[in-house]
């Protein structure tokens, strides 16, 4: 997905063709969703895969993406969303998803963003993969009501220096 992602945001002045095709991850496009920002701090879910909804068990569409954590869990990744918004590069949540039983599964949730506003040039819409790192019979057919968050990875925004090579002659 992250492949995708950079083809989609290459040069558009080039003459190749860089959109993402379902037929590239045929396993991955059930997963897809996409979210937007609003002007009250939500991120809303626009779309989402069957499969999202199917593991999360509601239609998504109009609900907030931000409701899918709770306290501290729910400010970080509010933070990471509003990192990879202002650094234009994709971040990556990795934590556990619960039942209301109690069944545990690990989950992975991608972010990357999809358009840049014509104000301020920040990114209004990401791209998202939810991901189980299996464990899904786990779950014994049940949803996931609640999410905790393990690790953040915020986008990578190193620049690459200019690199000054010396060199010295000794043949004067």
């Amino acid at each position: 997905m992250l492949e995708a992602w950079k083809r989609m945001n290459v040069d558009p002045a080039s003459q190749e063709d860089h959109t993402p095709r379902a037929n590239d991850h045929p396993d991955l496009i059930t997963n897809i969703f996409m979210i937007q920002s609003t002007d009250d701090g939500a991120w809303i879910f626009r779309t989402a895969g069957d499969g999202v909804s199917q593991l999360l068990g509601r239609a998504l569409p109009n609900h907030d993406f931000l409701n899918l954590w709770t306290g501290p869990d729910r400010s970080m990744v509010s933070g990471l969303l509003d990192a990879v918004r202002a650094d234009g590069a994709p971040g990556v949540i990795r934590g556990r998803g619960e039942t209301l039983t109690g069944q545990r599964v690990e989950v992975e949730v991608t972010l990357m963003p999809l358009a840049q506003s014509s104000v301020g040039g920040s990114s209004t819409r990401f791209l998202g993969l939810y991901q189980t790192l299996g464990g899904i019979p786990m779950l014994k057919g049940r949803p996931i009501w609640r999410h905790r968050v393990a690790m953040l990875v915020p986008p990578d925004t190193r620049r690459i220096e200019p690199a000054l090579k010396l060199v010295a002659s000794n043949a004067i």
